[in-house]
């Protein structure tokens, strides 16, 4: 049987739905070669971080400022408005030009941020390089008792709405997990003008040196079992929005793409896998993913999409509350007090 492997994400048609995430690896035109001939659809590039441009842009307004003390009345002559100033953030818009003439897939640049501000007009100068679509990832931590939740979600709106309203290529959003009603809130962000939802950011989260007794950056890989709350909040979502949905986080295998699909992703990200294993994998993915659908008779991915969303399961319950008390019971049983 001939099993369609094509899926759509962002509005882009694309082959299967196995995309490279954010990673070292798609940073890099010669890695993101051998990512598409192993059968990547997709490839999302390393963030452009909002800190990395508002750095820049300061650097410029300081020689900038510097010139005007020097020779006041000709200044304007010599250097342009900020504005249309090419920032020096030369190096990114590069890879992305490298790689839209090198591969032939879609690539998807990603800015990461958190506040409102001038940094979104970057946006505009990815797009104007090539880029397909953009993947906007938003960490805030909320630092301030006077903080509410609602003024949180405002102002991930707002970036939203700046991002989208300065380009007319796709935007998709990544968020993380930790909103209390993510049903009312990502309806909120299609609505400012995301084309889709990337579930679920991995924030880097600090340790303390105890020699140093320094805050510490830490990267840990992700692992399987964190692909359970992608699970469980993607089979609700699907029922909720129609824009696209991407699962991130613990996609380790084709069970896993398998999974994600079932419940309404619409392509699934990988990063950890690839930094393990290789490009390799993806090709390995893609042929355990269609022999397992030709097995249970799936004729495509879009056949496949959804058909487990919270709407649709056989057993809606096991996606909520329900199911806490089932696991605890189980284990009990498995693992009997000694």
């Amino acid at each position: 049987m001939s099993v369609d492997l094509s899926t759509k994400y962002l509005g882009l048609e694309l082959k299967n739905p196995v995309v490279v995430s954010a990673c070292p690896l798609s940073g890099d035109v010669d890695s993101l070669r051998r990512l598409e001939e192993a059968g990547a659809a997709a490839a999302v590039l390393p963030s452009l971080f909002e800190e990395q441009i508002e750095h820049d842009e300061q650097e410029i307004a300081a020689l900038y400022e510097a010139h005007t003390e020097s020779f006041a009345e000709s200044i304007s002559h010599f250097l342009p408005e900020m504005e249309d100033y090419n920032t020096g953030c030369d190096a990114y818009l590069g890879l992305i030009e490298k790689a839209k003439h090198r591969v032939a897939i879609p690539i998807i640049a990603s800015l990461n941020g958190a506040s409102p501000g001038g940094w979104t007009r970057y946006a505009r100068s990815i797009q104007d390089a090539g880029a397909d679509a953009i993947e906007l990832n938003l960490y805030y931590v909320p630092t301030e008792a006077r903080m509410t939740a609602e003024s949180v979600e405002k102002q991930y709106v707002d970036v939203v709405a700046e991002v989208t309203g300065n380009v007319t290529i796709p935007v998709a959003v990544k968020i993380g997990p930790y909103f209390t009603a993510l049903p009312h809130f990502v309806p909120r962000i299609t609505t400012a003008g995301a084309a889709g939802v990337v579930l679920f950011n991995r924030f880097l989260e600090p340790d303390i040196d105890l020699e140093t007794l320094e805050v510490a950056p830490n990267l840990v890989l992700s692992s399987r079992h964190e692909l359970r709350l992608v699970l469980r909040w993607i089979a609700i979502l699907r029922d909720h929005v129609s824009a696209s949905l991407a699962a991130t986080s613990g996609i380790h295998f084709a069970d896993d793409v398998i999974k994600a699909l079932l419940v309404g992703a619409d392509v699934t990200m990988l990063a950890t896998v690839l930094l393990r294993y290789g490009a390799a994998t993806v090709s390995k993915l893609l042929e355990e993913m269609q022999s397992w659908m030709e097995h249970h008779e799936y004729a495509s991915v879009t056949q496949m999409k959804g058909s487990m969303s919270h709407k649709n399961c056989p057993d809606p319950s096991g996606l909520e509350r329900a199911n806490y008390m089932k696991a605890l019971t189980s284990y009990t049983n498995e693992h009997p007090a000694t």
